[in-house]
């Protein structure tokens, strides 16, 4: 079934906005899939697969670890110069959690 498009107004001028309806449970449901394919066997992810379960950009990661600490509450360890990110931790965020 298409969506039918949402006319809306700007600056005066009428303009018609095709509106994607996705839910949310079934974005959770696949970002908690891919972290459980990411972590096989492992407590802990790089930074980079954070950053793919996140939907954000590593370095996107990088910086809100460099200005507060965390990323959306979670504390990484660091190994040498990795952050390790704690999947227990992900899940909990992924579920509406932390």
């Amino acid at each position: 079934m298409a969506i039918p498009p949402r006319r809306i107004v700007y600056k005066g001028r009428m303009m018609e906005q095709q509106i994607s309806h996705i839910h949310a449970a079934s974005n959770v449901s696949v970002a908690l899939d891919q972290l459980a394919k990411l972590a096989i066997g492992r407590d802990h992810i790089q930074t980079d697969e954070i950053a793919r379960v996140t939907n954000h950009k590593p370095q996107t990661v990088r910086k809100k670890y460099c200005l507060t600490g965390e990323y959306f509450g979670i504390r990484p360890v660091k190994l040498g110069n990795r952050l390790l990110w704690p999947v227990a931790d992900i899940a909990k965020l992924l579920n509406g959690g932390i």
